[in-house]
């Protein structure tokens, strides 16, 4: 028997207070969501994410840089700047990340710039302050945040995780590698 409780229907007043993930293998701690997972958003769970390890890289700050994104044995794409920065170069990364898929995304970086911008909220403050941070400046780098913020709220299936960079994890060591060699070379690279 469904009962309507405010604007949720619940299938059967003996459910409305247990976990729904009881059935469900436990989820990975530590990434920021940037949607309610499907059950809680009133529709079914979303397909399992592509993981997507981004990484930047700059030589001098500002200097020549480059980005890279990479799925773990699969695809790649890098890229560079003639003169930018390394926080610049992080956000590109995951820009062209997002814009390179369709389906849910699970965006791994060493950059806490970026993940914690959608962990801790930054994003809904800047827009709500008119583009000014905690230290009533201007927010650095708004030109390429709003296309970024744009795309992962409109998709709303784009999650974040904090990986240490130089710390031996194979696929953030690769776009490193990728996102350096975009930056000496100063080339594009995909694959």
């Amino acid at each position: 028997v469904a009962l309507p409780v405010g604007s949720l229907t619940v299938p059967s007043p003996n459910r409305l207070f247990e976990d729904p993930n009881e059935d469900q293998p436990a989820r990975e701690a530590g990434p920021a969501s940037s949607t309610l997972p499907g059950h809680l958003a009133g529709r079914e769970p979303a397909a399992e994410p592509v993981v997507v390890y981004t990484d930047g890289a700059c030589s001098g700050n500002p200097g020549p840089g480059g980005w890279a994104w990479v799925v773990p044995d699969g695809p790649f794409a890098a890229g560079f700047d003639t003169r930018t920065t390394n926080q610049r170069m992080e956000l590109t990364a995951t820009l062209e990340a997002v814009r390179a898929f369709d389906g849910p995304l699970l965006i791994v970086s060493d950059s806490t710039y970026v993940v914690h911008c959608f962990r801790d909220g930054w994003w809904e403050k800047w827009l709500r302050k008119g583009w000014v941070n905690s230290k009533r400046e201007p927010v650095a780098n708004r030109e390429i945040w709003e296309p970024l913020i744009e795309a992962v709220r409109s998709r709303g299936n784009v999650d974040f995780r904090w990986v240490k960079g130089h710390s031996d994890d194979r696929w953030n060591d690769e776009a490193d590698r990728l996102a350096v060699e975009a930056c000496n070379r100063q080339v594009e690279l995909s694959g």
